[in-house]
């Protein structure tokens, strides 16, 4: 008999590809974690075996590297480079196309109905900066049509965190180990002697329905057990904290602090911490034309304001030297962020000091100006 849809559910590891079938009949793009060129990405999945079975991952301020667990754990990793912002905000989109005709010009919107996406393995800080992406979005004077297609459609599948990273500071920013919100289904990977289950829950309608389809017998209070002892042991691992105590106030007071300039001197600008932010929102909007003038397309394409043209209006960049730069992206997510949006532009996945080149660690960046004031 299945489980009722509103108790925690087992799946059975050998099972799971139950799980992966069911949402490609219902006609998803299933996208997930697969190791490639040496970091665990989030590309299509067809087979449990695309899963980055046995894998983990170690990181550190400016270090990222791959190695093999001693089990066989299907999401034993933190996060990697790529955040699901990719799939609901991609980073080029066609916005039209135009061709030379004898009235002048034919333009063509882009009408290609939107991909149905089901996510496998979003952690609860990537559903924090998906909610965040909904303000920005969906919730302003003006909605992006591209992303609401695509997020409307969206089935997502969240997977607790069982291993925090390096660089994981979550628990600071109320923002996990644990998904409490955002999606469909809800998986606590247990890997306990030989067995190897998951404790599913549903979050909605249509993850009660995925759970009846697989037949998912109740959870057991031991298999329960396990399930939030796994989650409560990850929240202990944090590799990083952030003090957020009235942060909007200390970024704001401390505009002039000299550790703009410190940071300024290691910084490159080469946008890696914006491009794999999962709330980063920037674009640039780009026009080309064939070499016989007579076709033209405009496209959108993701932005960083650590770029020099960023900011470039008539007569120059309002933001020139790195410090101003560095200053606006921090402070920004930090602080004015809260007041554009109701909330921390910052969600605590710690990507932008792993793949910082240089290792500058945002935790680090707001512990050296509180503990500078605290000593005046």
């Amino acid at each position: 008999m299945s489980v009722p849809t509103d108790q925690p559910a087992i799946i059975e590891r050998q099972h799971f590809q139950r799980l992966i079938d069911a949402l490609i009949r219902k006609g998803y793009r299933v996208i997930g974690p697969v190791v490639r060129d040496g970091a665990i990405v989030y590309d299509e999945l067809a087979a449990l075996d695309d899963l980055p079975q046995g894998w983990t991952d170690e990181q550190d301020g400016g270090v990222y590297r791959l190695k093999r667990r001693a089990d066989d754990a299907l999401f034993g990793y933190a996060v990697g480079p790529h955040s699901w912002k990719k799939f609901l905000h991609p980073p080029h989109l066609r916005l039209w196309q135009a061709r030379r005709n004898a009235d002048g010009a034919e333009f063509t919107a882009e009408t290609e109905p939107p991909p149905r996406f089901a996510f496998i393995g979003v952690r609860s800080c990537e559903l924090h900066a998906i909610a965040i992406q909904d303000k920005v979005f969906l919730q302003g004077s003006y909605v992006d049509p591209t992303y609401q297609a695509r997020r409307e459609q969206a089935f997502i599948v969240a997977v607790n965190c069982g291993q925090a990273g390096g660089t994981c500071f979550c628990v600071s920013m109320n923002t996990g180990p644990q998904a409490t919100f955002g999606f469909d289904l809800a998986l606590t990977e247990v890997i306990e002697g030989d067995r190897h289950y998951f404790v599913a829950e549903a979050g909605t309608d249509r993850g009660a329905e995925l759970l009846r389809e697989l037949s998912a017998r109740q959870a057991g209070d031991e298999e329960r057990r396990q399930a939030a002892q796994t989650v409560a042991r990850t929240a202990q691992q944090m590799g990083r904290t952030m003090d957020t105590h009235d942060i909007k106030a200390l970024l704001y007071r401390n505009h002039e602090h000299p550790r703009w300039d410190d940071v300024a001197n290691r910084c490159l600008t080469c946008a890696n911490c914006t491009m794999v932010c999962p709330t980063c929102f920037c674009t640039t909007v780009e026009d080309t034309t064939n070499l016989t003038g007579e076709h033209a397309e405009r496209w959108r394409r993701w932005d960083s304001c650590f770029t020099l043209d960023f900011s470039y209006i008539h007569g120059g960049s309002v933001r020139v030297s790195t410090k101003a730069r560095y200053r606006q992206w921090m402070t920004h997510k930090l602080a004015s962020w809260i007041d554009q949006f109701g909330t921390s532009g910052c969600v605590g996945c710690g990507r932008c000091i792993t793949w910082c080149p240089v290792g500058i660690d945002i935790t680090e960046e707001v512990r050296a100006i509180r503990e500078s004031e605290a000593e005046q």
